[in-house]
């Protein structure tokens, strides 16, 4: 036995205008044992950084001796928005498509987003499961989605074991408002659509590393790779709550200053119509806007950042299944 092996290459994903270029990191660890092949990234979007940090410590920790199949790792999928510290790609280079979550499989022929993705899909094409590491916002309950009525899916998303599981009703089972945002050209979605069992975690906060949000994702990647059978040991079981995302948020109707009620925490169970904060007027003072849920459910994210505009997103509430 050779131990497996482990590689890093570095592979162009596009061109920029001035011709040089844009390149990213993929590392395959090949185990001696044949087994399934798991392709796992982080980083679509650049300020989302604890998914990255997790991959290094994946990397690491991870016994080759011990590895039956394959793991394909790119710990950055989007190096422009990276060095931008960005949700989203800078307008000079892609003002069609900025957003690299909403245009896989991608295309070779398209914008530079869309050329990126597909560089990327030809992994993701041989892959028998996939993970694709997010953070959310600083406020947010760590958690997993994954497509509503895919079994093979949800069963990802158990291994991976976070408290708190969200279905994502996709295609024809979504909302017109799920169609609008673009999410059928999420990853998670495309790749689903080609039978390939996949998850989003979201573990939590941007632009820091967070050591409980990381060994919590290194902790949740082994428990993927133990449930596949690539790396030997049992997931263990676990109390989680599966509630149902959807994409009516609570949204700010005026803007001004935010205070969130402060008797609220992110994971408890809120009834409908409770009071998640008020929006002021920063100079007169008087109240603009009583933020409440408009349902029962689990609050997952509550927004921290004072100054708020009309539309912008102030809390989640997820729908426990069952009730």
């Amino acid at each position: 036995m050779t131990g497996g092996t482990h590689t890093a290459e570095r592979i162009p994903l596009a061109r920029l205008p001035s011709g040089v270029e844009l390149t990213t990191t993929v590392h395959t660890y090949r185990g001696d044992e044949s087994g399934p092949t798991l392709y796992v990234q982080a980083a679509q979007h650049g300020r989302e950084i604890n998914g990255t940090e997790v991959l290094r410590r994946f990397h690491e920790r991870l016994s080759l001796e011990s590895l039956s199949g394959t793991v394909i790792a790119v710990p950055v999928a989007n190096p422009l928005t990276f060095d931008r510290v960005s949700y989203t790609m800078p307008e000079q280079f892609d003002s069609v498509n900025p957003n690299m979550n909403r245009i896989w499989p991608g295309n070779s022929d398209g914008s530079i987003t869309q050329r990126m993705a597909a560089r990327l899909w030809e992994y993701v094409a041989a892959a028998d499961a996939l993970v694709d590491l997010h953070t959310g916002s600083p406020d947010m309950l760590p958690h997993v989605v994954y497509r509503e009525g895919d079994e093979r899916s949800r069963r990802l998303a158990e291994a991976f074991g976070t408290d708190l599981l969200l279905s994502e009703r996709a295609a024809e089972d979504a909302s017109d408002e799920w169609h609008h945002c673009g999410f059928a050209g999420k990853l998670r979605v495309a790749a689903a659509e080609e039978n390939c069992p996949s998850i989003t975690p979201e573990l939590a906060h941007n632009k820091q590393l967070l050591e409980d949000v990381i060994e919590a994702g290194v902790d949740g990647l082994r428990d993927v790779c133990r449930y596949l059978g690539l790396l030997p040991g049992d997931v263990p079981e676990r109390e989680q709550v599966v509630a149902r995302n959807h994409c009516g948020q609570v949204t700010a109707d005026d803007s001004g200053l935010f205070r969130p009620n402060p008797a609220l925490e992110v994971g408890e169970s809120i009834a409908d119509g409770t009071l998640l904060g008020t929006v002021y007027h920063p100079t007169r003072y008087d109240p603009l806007h009583e933020a409440r849920t408009d349902r029962d459910g689990i609050l997952y994210a509550l927004t921290r950042e004072a100054t708020v505009t009309a539309g912008d997103q102030l809390a989640s509430v997820a729908l426990v299944h069952g009730e």
